[in-house]
């Protein structure tokens, strides 16, 4: 059980150049991969996003990849060929219109800087690529301990609450029966008499499904709990599967304040729903 939020941050050293990864993690109901890259590693994004895609599944995932070049390494000085056979045809040609002197030598590319430009040498994919993925699979991993931590944290309240819709659920089977024992006395107690009407309460009793029979949800609510709380224990992502829990689990509360509107019956109805919307909101969180 992880959470959706978290951050993970690594760095890594190669002959020519440094990697730096930030990953971050926020809330969203699916998965959202916002990547930035250098553009030396635009060949390889795909797999980044890959080994991203591998460890998560929902949530917002930022992921920054920043390289620097080691100093003095990968620089390289480039020589404007092209421009320096234009600067030598044109003095051969001015010396020989004008009877110009003199020898054009080596000397003239010194005074002439615009010849050469100092550069970056390209990353060569085979040789970064490996460091990459290496430096951005430890901040996944330091990300991953954050979210956990988190989740753990998360399950802790989660747990509280199903403790609490246990006993909820436990109550309800009481009054459960003590409304179903009640109708039943009542409508014994109609017919010992042979009284033509009774009161609206017996006379609902009488049907093969009376209004106050809440056995059959009260049996599918627990069973939802205990699912519940057996779900929380996994370890990959529950989210979505928590959430549609917690759909039924408001439809058989629901359905039983309707059927056994019983002030005792609503109030832990009531009491029901509460902790359902606070493990709602914790669900926000989770993968």
């Amino acid at each position: 059980m992880k959470s959706m939020t978290g951050y993970g941050e690594a760095a890594g050293q190669g002959k020519r150049a440094k990697i730096t990864v930030q990953a971050r993690t926020l809330n969203h109901r699916h998965l959202d991969l916002q990547l930035r890259v250098p553009r030396e590693y635009l060949s390889i994004e795909e797999e980044i996003r890959k080994a991203i895609r591998q460890r998560i599944s929902r949530g917002r995932v930022e992921v920054f990849i920043a390289r620097s070049q080691l100093r003095g390494q990968g620089r390289k000085l480039e020589l404007d060929e092209r421009l320096l056979r234009q600067y030598l045809g044109s003095l051969r040609r001015a010396k020989s219109k004008f009877g110009l002197k003199g020898e054009v030598d080596v000397s003239l590319c010194a005074s002439l800087p615009e010849l050469f430009h100092v550069g970056e040498a390209e990353a060569g994919e085979d040789d970064e690529k490996a460091l990459v993925l290496r430096t951005l699979n430890l901040a996944l991993k330091q990300l991953e301990r954050s979210r956990e931590r988190e989740g753990r944290q998360l399950k802790l309240d989660v747990q509280t609450q199903i403790r609490t819709l246990r006993t909820v659920s436990g109550k309800l089977t009481h009054e459960g029966e003590r409304i179903t024992s009640r109708l039943r006395d009542s409508l014994s107690l109609r017919e010992g008499e042979n009284l033509p009407d009774g009161p609206k309460e017996t006379t609902e009793a009488m049907g093969p499904n009376f209004k106050g029979d809440i056995h059959e949800e009260v049996v599918r609510l627990k069973a939802h709990v205990e699912e519940l709380a057996r779900l929380i224990k996994e370890l990959g992502p529950v989210g979505k599967k928590v959430d549609f829990l917690l759909q039924e689990i408001q439809r058989e509360l629901n359905t039983i304040s309707s059927k056994a509107p019983q002030l005792p019956v609503v109030q832990l109805v009531l009491a029901g729903k509460e902790k359902v919307e606070k493990i709602r909101e914790q669900v926000q969180n989770l993968e």
